[in-house]
């Protein structure tokens, strides 16, 4: 039977969880962010057979966290998408699209704050 798990870390456990995973034989399938009460949710959804595990953190205005593109490759176009779209600040993004990865003409649209009008 496919069990799944979401596992509550802390950012700065992220890199550690990512590479265990990655060790085990887990693929990424997939990350995704929404606006919290308290700055953003990411869930990073990983998968190897019938399991599929789910990292999430939550990461506060101006906080850092690293990219997991040193262990998952493929995760580089996650991540770009979700510090253009978002304004989360993942560092060590390769390649890093440094906020290009869009044609948009308002900056992090996904989290403005009501009445923001950046642009």
């Amino acid at each position: 039977m496919a069990q799944q798990t979401i596992n509550t870390i802390s950012p700065n456990e992220l890199l550690a969880y990512a590479l265990r995973l990655k060790n085990a034989n887990y693929r990424l399938v997939a990350i995704s962010c929404t606006n919290a009460e308290n700055g953003v949710e990411m869930s990073y959804s990983f998968d190897s057979g019938s399991d599929f595990t789910n990292l999430r953190i939550t990461v506060a205005p101006g906080d850092e966290i690293e990219s997991i593109s040193s262990i998952y490759s493929y995760s580089f176009l996650y991540e770009n998408e979700i510090k253009e779209l978002f304004g989360v600040n993942i560092t060590g993004i390769s390649p890093d699209y440094k906020d290009k990865l869009y044609r948009i003409s308002v900056k992090t649209p996904f989290n403005m704050k009501e009445g923001d009008k950046n642009g």
